[in-house]
């Protein structure tokens, strides 16, 4: 077997990942009252043995009003949290693969109807509606309804709701918390001066739009056992003039590596409508590079890394330590099966799976 960069073992935080790929985390818009369902059993199963080093749950409501669609898991309460746990002891039951959790919340870009419905901005009145909150009185698309500007005992009710997510977590036993705060969403839209317009210790200069989202990674950090680790994914750039930038996001990975952040998943956009994205094959891969040359902690890229050797040059070249993989996945649920097979590598696979391997490639795959 050859020396892939992509298949070989990292330890984040850790936790020890047998191989650099992610699996990111992928909103399915399928619970109930935020509460985990069948899909997600469904869903996740399959992924937990597609061979990656880490499975990530997707974007998971620290409260209701921080759900982007009524369709949203959240994790508030002994139900939503039950719920999570069946999923997570059918997953354990059946495979090795580490799991973490996205914590988040969805500020201004919340309340909406489902994307095969449209994805539109639901009012507060509305059945499946709800009032959103921001930093500001700025909504995401002229629209939509304003979110309502949270003041001290909002900020303080949010970051506690991350807290308290937190140590749920630690009681499901994740392996990991990813920290939301990228893609608009709410700890992003306290960072970019195009959707923050506060004139308090939260608003104006780069530190006091750093200083809510680096609260809550501290509160959410703090009530995570400390030999597990918490991340954070960013948008490193807002695809628009005057907006945050890569440059900002170096401060901010700064910041939050000195805080005891295990790594820094780098993606971008979702802030703002007008936003201009140059998108090609790994797009994204500079502004993982920028953020990997001013820290120390491991850089994940993201975004159209569809192919197995793309993949290993992005890793091999030192461009980011680890890919994440989203629609790539979704698409191709063994894509590290086969990724494993052209850099003649080897990939954990359940026994029950064995004999599907070709007999040209014995040896691609090693007991899970």
């Amino acid at each position: 077997m050859s020396k892939s960069h992509l298949f070989s073992p990292i330890n984040v935080g850790g936790l020890e990942l047998a191989n650099r790929i992610v699996i990111a985390p992928m909103c399915q818009y399928s619970a109930e009252d935020g509460r985990m369902t069948d899909w997600h059993m469904m869903h996740l199963g399959q992924l937990s043995h597609s061979g990656a080093g880490l499975l990530t749950i997707e974007a998971t409501a620290v409260e209701p009003a921080g759900r982007i669609t009524a369709g949203d898991v959240g994790l508030w309460d002994d139900a939503t949290q039950a719920a999570i746990a069946a999923v997570v002891a059918s997953i354990r039951r059946w495979s090795s693969m580490p799991l973490a959790i996205q914590l988040a919340h969805a500020g201004r870009k919340a309340s909406c109807d489902l994307p095969w419905q449209g994805g539109a901005q639901l009012p507060p009145d509305h059945g499946r509606g709800w009032q959103t909150f921001g930093p500001s009185t700025v909504p995401f698309s002229p629209k939509d309804n304003p979110p309502v500007a949270l003041d001290e005992a909002g900020l303080e009710r949010v970051k506690n709701a991350f807290e308290q997510a937190a140590r749920r977590s630690a009681r499901l036993g994740f392996d990991a918390i990813q920290v939301h705060a990228a893609h608009g969403y709410l700890l992003h839209s306290f960072l970019s001066p195009l959707s923050n317009q506060r004139n308090d210790e939260y608003g104006g200069s780069l530190e006091n739009r750093m200083r809510f989202p680096l609260e809550v990674f501290e509160a959410v950090r703090a009530a995570f056992p400390a030999d597990r680790p918490v991340t954070l994914r960013v948008s490193a750039t807002d695809w628009i003039e005057g907006g945050w930038d890569v440059t900002q996001t170096i401060a901010l990975a700064q910041a939050l590596e000195e805080r005891g952040c295990a790594a820094i998943n780098v993606s971008s956009g979702g802030l703002h409508v007008d936003q201009q994205i140059p998108i090609s094959p790994s797009y994204q891969v500079p502004l993982a590079r920028k953020v990997k040359e001013a820290v120390t902690i491991p850089v994940v890229a993201v975004g159209l890394i569809t192919e197995p050797e793309q993949a290993e040059a992005v890793v091999a070249t030192g461009d980011a330590d680890m890919i994440g993989l989203a629609r790539t996945i979704l698409y191709d649920p063994r894509w590290p099966w086969h990724a494993a097979a052209k850099l003649q590598a080897s990939v954990e696979a359940p026994p029950q799976y064995w004999r599907s391997q070709p007999s040209g490639l014995r040896g691609l795959f090693k007991p899970s």
